[in-house]
Order: structure tokens, then C-alpha cells, then sequence
């Protein structure tokens, strides 16, 4: 078997503009300036999934890591298609920023030290968003990315999904939201990914120590849980992480699912955290890195496959 690996990081940056935050740009300016150091050391991850790049440090931080490819999510003005109009329980208000408008994009970016050759989005509809995340276009977004010597492309997710009780919208209306979705995003990604390919998909998924959402959220989607395979003990995956429980993704915001390809096969062999404090740096968001490593193989002597 031929094998490479390929690092990802999510990482939820908490590039939020006024009035919601003040004072984000040094720790922004220090989140683009130690990728860009870490890049000069050959040491930064292949690639990032960034969330909440909102204001316009958000936007020069993430630039500022100096990735040769990097690709944004839906903009404030992308359309939402093939969506529901069917209203969400509860009523809307306008104090909640429910106002049918979008003041940002997705706050969404893929950035790859690895050429990206297709690029898809999808923003969630205007019925599936709760409270004040509605003033974001929030969705998901593809960057099918190609690795020399690898036989066929690699297709990886980003998202960002509704909040719980940050959106300031009552439970069982973002709750809602949230179920609208994963369905969505679940969508997305059947008719957008190549089952020839490996598939990786991470982000900020809204779920920790929510039951319901995780149950509503696994009945679309069966992809593979990096932390539910790391979790066990016979996975032979490098743990470099705390976790508490035997069910340490229910623990966190942050997460990564992944699915092999037809002729490339993935899994997780190492986790850890960065820009949490420790080693891996000083924690510049309210949010640390999700770093995972994972091991891509295949049969020796496969040619390329043409993407």
C-alpha cells in the first residue's frame, strides 16, 4: 500500500465585528501572524477550516497566513436554493435579528497548502436560521483539493451552524433551525461529493451537550466521527487531547467526520489542540483548534484520476 498523510485544523477564529465583540484585532493579527510562521517552518497544518470571519480583521487574518489556496463560503448576497419556506415555530422578532436580511456572509473560508480545483457552496435557507445567527448567511461550503501522488482528489466540508442560546431565540425554535440544517447541509453534500473521493467535514457544529441536536443531526448523516473512533482504544489513534467521558465529542463545538473514497481510504491517527494555551500557542478565540492527522492509502500502482 502507498500512504501520505494530511492535517486539518477547525478552528473557530471569534472574528465577530462590533457591536458584538470590540478589541478582536490583536488576537486576530496574532492568530495570521503565528499560521504564517508556522507555515515558514513547514509546520502549519496542509489545511484550515476557519469559522466566524466576519469583520474585516477576521478577513486580513486569515489572508495574512499566507496559504497559496484559500476559498470563502457564502457571501452576504448568496442565494439560498432548494430550501423549505415552511415558517419555524415560535414568531420571529425583530429584536432577535430576525429581520429577513443578511448584514455578513458565512464568515466561512478553506484555506489549503494544496491547489483547490473546485470550489461549491450552499447557504441555508432564510426558514432554517433562529435568532441572531440569522444575520449571518450561514452554510456550508466544498473545496475539492488535489494531493500530488494521490490517485484521486479530496473533497472537504466547512460549516457553521446555528447556535443555541447565544442566538437568543427560544430552544425549540433554534432547535428547528439547527434540524433544518443538518438536513440541508446533509443535502449538500449527496449531491456535491464524488463518492470516489475521500470525504472530510468539520467546523463549528453547534452541538455540544445537546442530546436532541445530535439525535436530529445523526439521522442525516453516517459519516465516520473523528472523536468516536480516537475514543477507542483499540483505533491505534494518537491522543493528545483531555477528554473527559466516554463521550468526549458531546464536550465540544468543534469536530471532524470523514469517509473513504472508492480507491483511497482515511482515517484518523492522531488529535490535538492548538491555540489553547499550551505548547501549540496562546488561545486567541473563545474557541480552541481541532487539529486531526489523517492516514490516506491505496493499492500501489493506481493512476491518477482525472477531477
Amino acid at each position: 500500500m502507498a500512504a501520505t498523510t494530511l492535517s486539518v485544523l477547525t478552528y473557530n477564529i471569534e472574528g465577530l465585528g462590533w457591536p458584538a465583540r470590540t478589541g478582536r484585532a490583536p488576537s486576530l493579527r496574532a492568530i495570521g501572524d503565528r499560521l504564517a510562521n508556522l507555515r515558514a517552518a513547514g509546520q502549519a497544518p496542509d489545511i484550515i477550516l476557519f469559522q466566524e470571519m466576519f469583520s474585516g480583521a477576521a478577513k486580513r487574518a486569515v489572508a495574512a497566513t499566507g496559504y497559496p489556496a484559500i476559498v470563502t463560503g457564502p457571501r452576504r448576497t448568496t442565494r439560498a436554493r432548494g430550501v423549505t419556506k415552511e415558517t419555524l415555530p415560535g414568531r420571529s422578532h425583530i429584536k432577535r435579528g430576525e429581520i429577513g436580511l443578511h448584514l455578513t456572509g458565512s464568515g466561512l473560508a478553506i484555506a489549503s497548502r494544496y491547489p483547490i480545483v473546485e470550489v461549491d457552496m450552499h447557504a441555508y435557507g432564510r426558514r432554517s436560521c433562529a435568532g441572531i445567527d440569522c444575520l449571518a448567511n450561514k452554510g456550508i461550503v466544498l473545496a475539492r483539493i488535489v494531493i500530488p501522488g494521490v490517485p484521486t482528489p479530496i473533497d472537504i466540508y466547512d460549516t457553521h451552524m446555528n447556535s443555541r442560546g447565544a442566538s437568543r431565540a427560544p430552544a425549540h425554535r433554534n432547535l428547528a433551525a439547527h434540524d433544518r440544517q443538518s438536513l440541508e447541509a446533509s443535502a449538500f453534500i449527496d449531491r456535491s461529493h464524488d463518492d470516489a473521493y475521500p470525504l472530510i467535514f468539520g467546523g463549528d457544529f453547534n452541538m455540544r451537550h445537546s442530546e436532541s441536536r445530535w439525535e436530529n443531526f445523526s439521522r442525516y448523516q453516517s459519516l465516520d466521527l473523528v472523536h468516536r473512533i480516537c475514543a477507542n482504544p483499540a483505533s491505534d489513534c494518537d491522543v493528545r487531547l483531555s477528554w473527559d467521558g466516554d463521550e468526549p465529542w458531546m464536550d465540544t463545538q468543534d469536530l471532524q467526520f470523514f469517509w473513504p473514497g472508492d480507491r483511497v481510504s482515511i482515517r484518523p491517527i492522531r488529535v490535538e489542540a492548538m491555540f489553547d494555551g499550551g505548547l501549540s500557542g496562546p488561545r486567541l478565540s473563545d474557541h480552541d483548534g481541532f487539529l486531526v492527522t489523517y492516514r490516506l492509502s491505496w493499492p500501489r500502482g493506481q493512476p491518477p484520476q482525472g477531477c
